[in-house]
């Protein structure tokens, strides 16, 4: 894809899409070059340690499915203008509801059924912790964000305390996580990068799902009509709490399915940072994708070439791995302010002058 297709579909021009690249590859060199470090070598080793051959872009893969299927389902709740910080605790409460079918049936009958059950476990768990969020909002008339955050601190409270207390492994520290689940709920891996087929191929038909549904269907109209006008959208007919319950609900789905990827196909047990913080860099890749789910991979693969690239760093050059989040955190902060400082003098060119 050009830059200049990516600049049509970010609804930025060219010029705007190369400037917040150089501006954010100017600030990641200098404070590279405060550490002491090249900024090519260091470019250099995040390209080999991501892309740099086929196992590490196994690697790179496993870091995307989860990260993309958390920020599809954001894309659901953008959609309609609600802020869901609490998907990070989405995908928490998705692994736990899949460990808890998991170490209830630690030898099934019929892996395959459990299995299946295990996915719609995760689905549910993530899919239930998200409707809270939509029930303070429409009911009690909490925000979003703030019933969000506090929600992620109840889900991780709750995985901590079943990883040090009931779930506590014998013998072994605490922090390495529970027992593992048995082989049979363990993804598959295959092929050259040694990821699951079955990963790929859900998160490909959720991606499709999502495309038709949020671009070329009523609902996703709906959706965007009771976002954007709720009292409007009331006269026509629509009924803006129920999509705010269906956003969620999907989102939260999306991210319980994320955790299940987490536990069944990365750690295979459940560990304190289980989340990876996949929910929160979920919400940068889509808001830097302009709320595009056709951009949405595009944004997601970078930041887990990123996060996977990063790894070399301490090694190669002492110097440590956050240097990932950084470039996050910068090109996202360079969006934002250049974004502002364009429309603000788009909207003083445009200004009316009255005499």
């Amino acid at each position: 894809m050009s830059i200049k297709t990516i600049g049509r579909h970010l609804g930025l021009p060219v010029f705007h899409v190369l400037m917040i690249l150089v501006l954010s590859l100017f600030i990641v060199s200098f404070i590279v070059l405060a550490a002491g470090v090249s900024p090519f070598t260091a470019f250099s080793l995040l390209y080999q340690g991501s892309l740099g051959s086929v196992s590490h872009l196994g690697h790179v893969m496993k870091s995307f499915f989860p990260m993309t299927l958390c920020a599809m389902g954001l894309v659901y709740t953008y959609r309609i203008s609600l802020w869901n910080i609490g998907i990070e605790g989405q995908v928490i409460v998705g692994a736990l509801s899949a460990m808890v079918l998991f170490r209830l049936f630690p030898e099934p009958q019929v892996p395959s059924l459990f299995f299946s059950l295990g996915i719609v476990s995760a689905f549910l768990g993530g899919m239930g912790w998200a409707m809270i969020t939509g029930f303070l909002k429409s009911t009690c008339g909490v925000n979003e964000i703030f019933a969000g955050l506090g929600m992620n601190f109840v889900s991780q409270g709750l995985a901590l305390w079943l990883i040090f207390g009931p779930w506590k492994r014998p013998g072994i520290a605490s922090m390495s996580g529970t027992d593992p689940i048995a082989d049979v709920y363990c993804l598959i891996e295959s092929g050259p990068l040694s990821i699951s087929g079955f990963e790929l191929i859900l998160v490909f038909i959720l991606f499709i799902f999502t495309w038709i549904l949020i671009r070329k269907s009523i609902v996703g109209l709906k959706l965007h009509a009771s976002g954007s006008n709720p009292f409007a959208s009331r006269l026509l007919g629509l009924q803006p709490t129920l999509s705010i319950h269906l956003a969620l609900a999907v989102c939260g789905g999306f991210a319980g399915l994320a955790g299940l990827f987490q536990v069944s196909g990365v750690y295979h047990r459940l560990i304190p940072s289980i989340s990876s913080n996949y929910g929160y860099l979920a919400i940068l890749v889509v808001l830097l994708s302009g709320f595009d789910i056709r951009i949405v991979p595009i944004i997601s693969f970078f930041f887990s070439c990123l996060l996977v690239g990063s790894i070399q760093l301490p090694m190669m050059l002492q110097i440590d791995s956050s240097l990932s989040g950084v470039v996050q955190g910068i090109v996202v902060m360079v969006y934002l302010v250049y974004m502002g400082i364009a429309r603000h003098l788009n909207s003083r060119i445009r200004k009316p002058v009255y005499e």
